[in-house]
């Protein structure tokens, strides 16, 4: 055991004081009790991912985690004398969640919602998820053909998943000229199937003024090497009764009439 590993592990157990139990430290965290352990015991150091991950629990920087413990006990029981976590970055403790269960999910998939902008029409889009330095990316691509109205558009969105509870959250930023946000929760796989992800979206319709609207979205998996041409090429609009969408999509899709429109009472 290193002089340094003897010192995080110290304070780290000081700091662990102040919670109710290491079980439910682990579970907030979304860390593996054995690994958490061998923190604690000074076998190894944490990776930064988790390292940062942990500090931030705790709500100090984790460079006060290698203080030498006289140093270290008086600035966290000195509650506001702790370096407390920039606004811009309070997000960071939702993603990725728990991990491991999130890696079931990497890989391709065929995305489906219902359109707000076309009405009676259903979006096929292409998205994928991707893990990278601990943490769980999403990129989705959708593409747009109306040559009633001289529409060709490609839209890109990028963002993080997370997964808590049961459940897949996605926040995704929307890459283009009049950006926004959507937010995403799905359900994992049921028991006896693995191929959909079902659940709800929320976003703006680019084609209503920028109206926010909420749907039901379902993902169908593909795999993790498709052939990617094909996938890009499948996006698009398709009829809500179309032979092309799989039928479990059509029939959770269509359990609804419509997407739903937020109104915003006006001032």
């Amino acid at each position: 055991m290193t002089v340094k590993n003897r010192v995080y592990a110290a304070n780290l157990r000081y700091a662990c004081d102040s919670r109710a139990s290491i079980a439910q430290i682990c579970r907030d965290i979304g860390l593996n009790r054995q690994q958490f352990n061998r923190y604690l015991s000074g076998q190894t150091r944490p990776s930064g991912h988790n390292g940062n991950r942990i500090a931030r629990y705790f709500g100090v920087s984790e460079e006060l985690l290698s203080l030498p413990p006289e140093r270290f006990r008086a600035a966290f029981d000195g509650a506001g004398k702790i370096p407390i976590l920039s606004p811009g970055n309070m997000l960071d403790d939702g993603f990725p969640g728990d991990l491991g269960q999130l890696r079931s999910y990497l890989g391709y998939y065929e995305t489906y919602h219902k359109s707000l902008s076309w009405p009676g029409m259903i979006v096929r889009s292409a998205t994928l998820l991707r893990e990278q330095g601990g943490r769980v990316y999403t990129k989705s691509i959708e593409r747009m053909t109306d040559p009633s109205e001289g529409i060709r558009q490609m839209s890109k969105y990028v963002g993080q998943a997370a997964y808590w509870r049961n459940r897949i959250f996605l926040a995704e930023y929307h890459h283009h000229r009049q950006p926004f946000l959507s937010q995403t929760i799905l359900l994992p796989f049921g028991e006896h199937q693995r191929n959909y992800l079902r659940g709800i979206s929320t976003g703006v319709a680019w084609r209503q003024e920028n109206l926010p609207y909420c749907t039901r979205i379902i993902l169908r998996a593909v795999g993790r090497s498709p052939d990617g041409r094909a996938l890009l090429q499948n996006c698009g609009l398709l009829g809500e009764d179309s032979p092309a969408i799989p039928l479990p999509v059509r029939r959770y899709l269509n359990a609804e009439t419509a997407p739903q429109m937020l109104t915003v009472p006006q001032a």
